[in-house]
């Protein structure tokens, strides 16, 4: 059972902070290219990294006695310590401004700036908002908040609730949600996470039919996207948020749709229903 719910004790972490600094490196780059769908190359200093890659950069490390059984740091420090047992990356809204390059010095400045309980179909949810400022040796890269969602463990559907059919895509791409790829963005990014990688634990704990693609990663691939059809340059603004799980082994999309403001855009499992859901401006 779930231990009651605090939220006077967990705002309290709000305007916490905390930083960390890591390299942009050649091997790092390649990396990501590759499970981005990219030419992999030989990435030279000074050569422009993917969009997202500030995701894989400066990533908390614990040792293997202080991880909980979802493979997440157990509850307490920076993040305040919700007691619902799933934690989701729920969405969010990036400001790109300049790359980060092969060889920068990247610092990330964290901050938690909003905790808040909600109540859903599935039950009580927990959102807890962070702030975070990338910046490289040529100043701010990255304004970015994200959105943290804790929800209690039973009382949901196992696959989601299916969205309305989406518009006809102007633009779309389809990959396939292998477990490798899933395998390597947790790797990139140092996530444990264990509804990405362990299928004994995501079916038979948290109730789900398969492995779970990483929110970041839809992210990413749609980032990328949007980049290429607007000639290689990032949007100034990236709004998102998670419709619905997507599960491994199947077919998905990435799709975008030019507006008079920018873009929609948005990832969908092989029956073309949104699992993320994206705008993006010039």
């Amino acid at each position: 059972m779930t231990e009651k719910l605090d939220i006077d004790h967990l705002r309290q972490w709000i305007g916490r902070s905390q930083e960390a600094t890591d390299i942009v490196t050649a091997q790092l780059v390649k990396g990501l290219r590759a499970t981005l769908f990219q030419e992999v190359g030989e990435p030279k200093a000074g050569d422009a990294a993917p969009f997202t890659v500030h995701w894989c950069l400066a990533q908390p490390v614990f040792p293997m006695s202080m991880l909980g059984p979802d493979g997440h740091p157990t509850r307490g420090g920076f993040l305040p310590p919700v007691p619902l047992p799933r934690r989701m990356w729920a969405g969010g809204e990036i400001e790109f401004l300049q790359p980060l390059r092969v060889g920068d010095e990247s610092t990330r400045t964290s901050r938690i700036a909003d905790v808040q309980v909600k109540s859903g179909s599935t039950g009580t949810l927990c959102f807890v908002s962070v702030e975070h400022s990338i910046s490289s040796p040529r100043g701010t890269a990255i304004r970015e908040r994200q959105d943290i969602v804790y929800r209690e463990m039973s009382g949901a559907p196992a696959g989601g609730k299916a969205s309305p059919p989406p518009p006809q895509a102007q633009h779309r791409e389809t990959h396939v949600s292998d477990p490798v790829l899933l395998f390597r963005y947790s790797a990139l990014t140092f996530n444990g996470h264990r509804i990405h990688y362990d299928r004994d634990y995501v079916t038979e704990v948290e109730g789900y039919p398969g492995l779970i693609f990483h929110g970041p990663l839809q992210a990413a691939l749609i980032v990328e996207m949007a980049a290429k059809l607007r000639g290689g340059k990032a949007p100034k603004k990236f709004s998102y948020r998670g419709v619905q799980p997507l599960f491994e082994g199947t077919e998905f999309s990435v799709n975008a749709n030019e507006t008079e403001a920018g873009m929609e855009l948005w990832t969908a499992n092989a029956e073309r229903q949104p699992t993320m859901k994206g705008t993006a401006v010039w």
